[in-house]
Order: structure tokens, then C-alpha cells, then sequence
């Protein structure tokens, strides 16, 4: 039973510091924000990959707003719920921490990184609904594949470059770096996410549960 908490606290970790340290590493590398994107989303692909795959048979939700919908749908209990989000947003905060101080910066930061507008706003409305619809209709089998090759696809075809996860959003104010979404745009994030995971939920229920 511990492990599923291990898992989702260490799976947490490790995305985000993918997600915040190849950030870094593309603009180390080169002042053009199209290639730290690329690189960026390569990255994110990747690590979805492999920790859903290797984490999967333990606990691999990584994200809040996915143990909310699977908490409504029966999936975990309350307790687990709100344990899983206490350690996702812990483990995102870590590896965000960890990912500055690899890379030289000062570990504890706050990021200058505005991402406010309506159209950012029903974007991340728009990444969530996918992820969770994604997540939803995949079999155990390919979720890893499908999730990894969603986000990926998101990055480049959301204006809010597809954070779809409050831990996340959360985690990712604590670096001032390209990754960064500064402090007081996590809120609006988060609203957002929660519109779309339970839109995700509604139109998967009225549309595609099978019948029991």
C-alpha cells in the first residue's frame, strides 16, 4: 500500500523535474524559444513515458486533477485523494527545487513568468478536458503512450503550452526560468484545470462509459 504513495510522490518529482531542468538546458543552449520548446516537449514525453510505464502497476496519476476524477468515479478513496494531492504537489515543488540547483540557479525562486489572459485561461480548460478524456478511454495497456504523445502534441497546439495539472502549476512557479508561471497566475491555472477535468468527466460518462 506505501508504495502507491512512494510512487506518486517520487513520479511527481521526476516529471517536473524534467519539465523545469530541460527548460533550462534548451535556453543554456540557444537564445531561439521554438528549439527550448522542442526540446522542452521531447523531454516531457519521455519521462511521462517511462514513469507511467515503470510507476503504472504502483500509482501513476502525478496530477491532482486525475486523482479528483478518479476519486469521483469510485477508483480511491477520499483519504487517498487528498493524501496522493499532498505528495504530488510536494514532489513537484522538489523537483522543480532540484532542477534550479542542478543547473546552478538559486534553488528556491519565484518565477517573473506572467501567463494570464482569457485565451490562456480556456486554453488550459481545453488541455485538461484532452488529458482526462485521453486518460479515460485509454486501456492500462497504452496509457502511457497515449498520455506521453498528448501532452507532447499540447505543447505545440495550446497557447498555454498544456500544464493541465495543478501540482504542476504549482510546482513550476518556483523556478524564474522558462518553464516559470509566476505565483499569481497559478489560481486562474487551476480553475481552469478543474473546468476541464470535469468536463473530461461528464462527456465521457454521457458519451463513452460502456454500460455495466
Amino acid at each position: 500500500m506505501k508504495s502507491k504513495y512512494l510512487a506518486e510522490f517520487l513520479g511527481t518529482a521526476f516529471l517536473f523535474w524534467a519539465v523545469v531542468g530541460s527548460g533550462i538546458m534548451g535556453q543554456n543552449l540557444n537564445q531561439n524559444d521554438a528549439v527550448t520548446l522542442l526540446a522542452n516537449t521531447f523531454a516531457t514525453v519521455f519521462a511521462l513515458y517511462f514513469l507511467i510505464t515503470c510507476l503504472g502497476d504502483h500509482s501513476s496519476h502525478f496530477n491532482p486533477i486525475v486523482s479528483l476524477v478518479m476519486r469521483l468515479r469510485g477508483e480511491i478513496s477520499t483519504n487517498t485523494f487528498f493524501v496522493f494531492s499532498i505528495l504530488q504537489i510536494a514532489g513537484a515543488i522538489l523537483g522543480v527545487i532540484l532542477a534550479n540547483y542542478l543547473f546552478d540557479l538559486d534553488p528556491l525562486q519565484f518565477s517573473e513568468k506572467a501567463r494570464s489572459g482569457t485565451n490562456l485561461f480556456v486554453s488550459e480548460i481545453a488541455a485538461t478536458f484532452g488529458l482526462l478524456l485521453v486518460i479515460l478511454l485509454s486501456s492500462k495497456e497504452k496509457v502511457a503512450a497515449t498520455v506521453a504523445a498528448y501532452i507532447g502534441g499540447a505543447y505545440w497546439f495550446t497557447s498555454s503550452t498544456s500544464f493541465a495539472n495543478p501540482a504542476g502549476t504549482i510546482g513550476r512557479s518556483f523556478s524564474n526560468t522558462f518553464a516559470g508561471i509566476s505565483p499569481g497566475d497559478i489560481l486562474h491555472f487551476c480553475v481552469a484545470q478543474l473546468i476541464g477535468a470535469l468536463l473530461a468527466l461528464f462527456v465521457y460518462n454521457s458519451f463513452f462509459k460502456k454500460p455495466e
